[in-house]
């Protein structure tokens, strides 16, 4: 059964880099993966594209063609995937079946699209009826949203409608996580954000960060919208740091809960770190947020470039080593075995 995660979220939240740190993460760990563009405005792909809806349409022509802006023009260019949308269902067939590829769907960063529009719900549903395949949203926020709670309401909201549209597990990230302590400092602990409870205790700060008349009349409204996503109780986030091996290996365990994948044994390869601690379904990034992110960043940060030269070290020992066995030396060392044979025959 083939398995695959889309990502999603809004311009900026690092779709794209997240889809590229995919790549690099799964080849480490010798998953075979793919990475499908599902944005017909990204010309410039930070990471190999096995299918670009590019190839299909592209937004520039769309716009031409139909006189429509940018909005508008990704608009249609879903929709009309979505009206015709055998091509790239063979095109997706054909990696999770000859090439038994986990796929990862790079989508735009239009909210509309996974709020209200059911273009590309309809892509995926179609997907996962024709080809049997197992999926899971990954919804990436940039953290910088924490830093104002009229905000961090507003992507509550936003990832509680994705949810209920999408129709499918969704694991929703707060994304570059490791810039957050240069934005600002925050009010309460990074964990009351990611866990989002208790969202009352946020409403004086709301109230003091917009103190004019409009924003009083909306009060209300900002309340009611926190008492929702209460009621609702399915939104929780959690962080990641690309860069960071620990913090990816905890979100990719995370995913592979939710869309049932289950590791094959070729998989155990390159970085034994991350295929055993994923495979075991050991999560390493066991430590306190708020200790690792903010409270003590820099010794951690200090730790993980200790690590990585180590790492780097040793790579370069194991590289000398297979350097010093080239041909000549090996030669060399074998003619010196066997004369050393034939002397203890004679003797």
């Amino acid at each position: 059964m083939p398995f695959g995660q889309i990502v999603i979220g809004p311009p900026g939240s690092g779709k794209s880099t997240y889809c590229n740190g995919c790549s690099q993460f799964f080849n480490a760990i010798g998953r075979h993966a793919q990475i499908v563009n599902m944005d017909p405005a990204n010309d410039k792909l930070p990471y190999p594209c096995a299918v670009d809806i590019r190839d299909f349409i592209t937004l520039e022509e769309i716009m031409s063609e139909q006189q429509l802006g940018p909005n508008g023009g990704l608009m249609y260019a879903i929709e009309s995937l979505d009206k015709s949308i055998d091509m790239f269902i063979l095109q997706i067939k054909s990696l999770v079946e000859q090439e038994k590829a986990y796929v990862v769907f790079d989508c735009p960063g239009q909210v509309e699209l996974f709020t209200h529009h059911s273009a590309l719900f309809h892509v995926f549903k179609r997907l996962e009826r024709d080809l049997k395949i197992r999926l899971c949203v990954v919804n990436l926020i940039d953290c910088h949203y924490l830093t104002s709670p009229t905000q961090y309401i507003s992507i509550l909201l936003l990832a509680l409608r994705s949810m209920l549209m999408m129709d499918l597990p969704q694991i929703n990230v707060f994304s570059k996580i490791d810039m957050i302590k240069s934005y600002g400092e925050l009010p309460f602990r990074l964990d009351y954000y990611t866990e989002v409870q208790d969202l009352d205790y946020l409403m004086p700060h709301i109230e003091k960060e917009n103190n004019t008349l409009m924003a009083k009349r909306y009060s209300k409204l900002t309340e009611t919208i926190s008492e929702l996503v209460s009621d609702f109780n399915l939104v929780s986030f959690e962080v990641l740091a690309v860069d960071d091996k620990e913090s990816m290996i905890n979100l990719q365990s995370i995913v592979d809960k939710a869309n049932g994948y289950i590791f094959g044994s070729s998989e155990v390869g390159g970085d034994t770190v991350w295929a055993e601690a994923t495979r075991e379904g050991a999560l390493i990034a066991n430590y306190d947020i708020q200790d690792r992110w903010i409270d003590n960043k820099e010794m951690y940060d200090k730790m993980e470039q200790e690590r990585r030269a180590e790492i780097l070290r040793d790579r370069e020992m194991q590289e000398k080593e297979v350097d010093v066995d080239n041909e000549d030396e090996w030669e060399a060392a074998l003619r010196e075995w066997e004369e050393k044979q034939n002397t203890d025959y004679v003797r």
